[in-house]
Order: C-alpha cells, then structure tokens, then sequence
C-alpha cells in the first residue's frame, strides 16, 4: 500500500505543480486555494507512504514522479518545448526511478 501512497503523492505534487502555473503566482483565488491544496494532499500522501518506505527511497521518487509528470504536462498542455538532449535526460530520470524501485526489497 506504501507504493500507491507515493504514486498518489507523486501525481498530486504534477498537479499542485500544474495550478501553481495556472495561479500566476497566486494572483488567482481559485487556481492559488487549488494549488495548497494540492500540495496539502501531496505532502499527506508522502507521510504516509513514509511510514512504511525508508525516507531515502521515497523523497527520490517522489520528486522524480513530480518531475516526469510535470514535464509531461508541461509539453502537452502548455505547450513548452524541450530540445531532442533534454528528452534524453527526462529518460534517463525515468530509467533512475525504476531503477530504484526495482533494486528495492
């Protein structure tokens, strides 16, 4: 149950990530009160995952989870463009996260 904790950890940090864009900074009410609470609900999921996962595993996935979710979101919704050698470097991102799950006990 830890693992699914962190994934939903992970997809709240892409999401409060993706309202902060949207808040512009906390000018608007709505996207800024989405954007805490968001981050509320990431930051909650972490702790409970941590319970059961070692903090050295977690923080690392998480983050890497944020990341790659967000670089995702970035491209398909706002249309950010990465060049060809960052998209090599998101890979190897990926390629680290299952890396570290998979050399997990």
């Amino acid at each position: 149950m830890a693992w699914i904790y962190l994934v939903i950890a992970g997809i709240f940090e892409v999401v409060w990530a993706s309202f902060l864009k949207l808040s512009e900074g906390f000018s608007h009410l709505g996207w800024s009160v989405a954007t805490i609470i968001g981050m509320v609900l990431s930051f909650l999921f972490l702790a409970k995952a941590t319970h059961q996962l070692p903090l050295s595993l977690a923080y690392p996935i998480w983050t890497g989870i944020g990341a790659l979710g967000t670089v995702i979101v970035g491209v398909m919704v706002f249309g950010d463009r990465l060049n060809p050698l960052t998209w090599v470097f998101v890979g190897v991102l990926l390629i680290g996260i299952i890396g570290i799950k998979l050399t997990t006990n």
